[in-house]
């Protein structure tokens, strides 16, 4: 039995990780819950982020933040820091 509280234990922290990593304001905006954020989610809570600062914040190109590049953004100014 004590080792299914450790496992549920390790496995809800583990869960809850990228919400932690991201800061409070960007798991807020992070609609759907995937850890990562869309230009949709961002500008629902940032509306005066433009998709060209959002382009700027999107270090990889995918067209998602993930949570380095979100801290990346907020330590430089592109997003508001929670």
């Amino acid at each position: 039995m004590t080792y299914i509280k450790t496992f549920a234990t390790i496995a809800t922290t583990a869960l809850c990780l990228p919400a932690f990593a991201m800061g409070q304001s960007a798991v807020q905006a992070d609609a759907n819950e995937d850890g990562m954020l869309s230009l949709e989610e961002v500008q629902a809570a940032y509306p005066d982020m433009t998709s060209d600062q959002f382009a700027s914040a999107d270090l990889n190109g995918d067209g998602m933040l993930e949570d380095a590049e979100v801290q990346a953004a907020q330590e430089a100014g592109l997003m508001p820091a929670g």
